[in-house]
């Protein structure tokens, strides 16, 4: 139940990379396969041809065919979901914005470009880094072995709420609500293009591109993926995007960047999901001028966790949080304004 709510969130599902081959200069064709029996210890042909259509095992990072005949100088990726080792977490002395906090759980407002949690090539300076160095000052408590409890996690690039449970208690009370779909999470973004309607619910499945695992895609009928519920409503028309507030029922990896895809409106300056090119509005170098220095202001997809609504597992309380929109997105909704007024 724990691990469905902290990996049932907004977050980056990334692939992190264990072994990278290069091929000899003179290398032989052979098969991707075969090739791999010979430098994989203690790997069946079987696991490496699973591992190949599952777009784990790519070559000159694309995804290949295990007929695929390896040639000199290729280099040969193998990457998987989970990060190649463990690591103690390192106590980092980085500040926190701490929206709430008692002796069970902590509301964190997270800013874009921190990572969650330590992984393949972010093994410091993440948000669970930060928590640990707070928890060491923290008194003893049940449960409490000094390292915080993840119940949800959003990603890099996106900023806003999370809540951090202080005990397993707490975490396990939490993690039930995520479990359960009744916590309340609204985000607001900045996409492509208005909505028609105005206001709506997306109910499709999500999950993992057939041809690019880092991705989140649609499945519209419904065959593959997982069940995801997005309610989407406009909030500012600014005739080339708009601001919408996405509440989710429930909460797939990518879900509201891939929902707003499959809408026609993807985040904008998302550009694992095409929103960092121009997508709307005039041919005028003006514009075009206009839009890339609205990039620059903003270099991340336009997305931020406002509220967060859960009951309380120790109070049973009900607690509502709100935090303001950043100021990178508060800049660009302020250029698009002015923009739209004056031409």
């Amino acid at each position: 139940m724990i691990e469905e709510a902290v990996n049932d969130d907004e977050q980056d599902d990334e692939l992190f990379e264990h072994h990278r081959i290069v091929a000899d200069p003179k290398q032989s064709l052979v098969r991707l396969d075969k090739f791999l029996m010979d430098r994989l210890p203690n790997v069946t042909r079987t696991k490496i041809q699973g591992g190949i259509e599952e777009g784990f095992i790519r070559v000159n990072d694309k995804i290949v065919k295990s007929n695929y005949r390896v040639r000199p100088a290729d280099i040969i990726t193998v990457s998987l979901p989970q990060p190649p080792r463990d690591t103690d977490v390192k106590p980092e002395n980085i500040p926190l914005n701490i929206v709430y906090e008692d002796a069970y759980l902590m509301i964190i407002n997270k800013p874009a470009g921190m990572v969650v949690h330590p992984a393949y090539q972010n093994w410091s300076g993440t948000l669970v880094n930060a928590l640990a160095y707070h928890f060491e000052s923290l008194p003893e408590m049940p449960g409490n072995t000094g390292r915080p409890g993840l119940v949800h996690r959003i990603d890099k690039d996106t900023s806003g709420l999370l809540v951090i449970a202080k005990d397993e208690d707490t975490l396990t009370g939490l993690a039930k609500q995520f479990f359960d779909h009744t916590i309340e999470r609204t985000y607001n973004a900045i996409v492509w293009g208005i909505p028609d309607p105005p206001s709506g619910t997306i109910d499709k499945n999500v999950g993992r591109s057939l041809k690019d695992r880092r991705v989140t895609t649609v499945f519209p009928n419904g065959d593959m993926g997982r069940h995801a519920i997005t309610h989407y409503e406009l909030l500012q028309d600014l005739r080339y995007v708009s601001l919408v507030q996405c509440k989710l029922e429930t909460g797939r990896t990518h879900q509201i960047r891939a929902h707003m895809k499959y809408l026609g409106h993807p985040l904008f300056n998302d550009a694992m999901y095409g929103g960092d090119q121009i997508l709307k509005g005039t041919t005028f170098s003006k514009y075009k001028q206009f839009v890339e220095n609205c990039f620059k202001a903003l270099p991340r997809q336009a997305l931020h966790a406002k509220t967060l609504g859960f009951v309380h597992p120790k109070t049973k309380e009900w607690m509502q949080f709100e935090c303001p929109l950043p100021d990178d997105i508060n800049d660009v909704l302020a250029r698009w304004d002015n923009y739209v007024k004056y031409n």
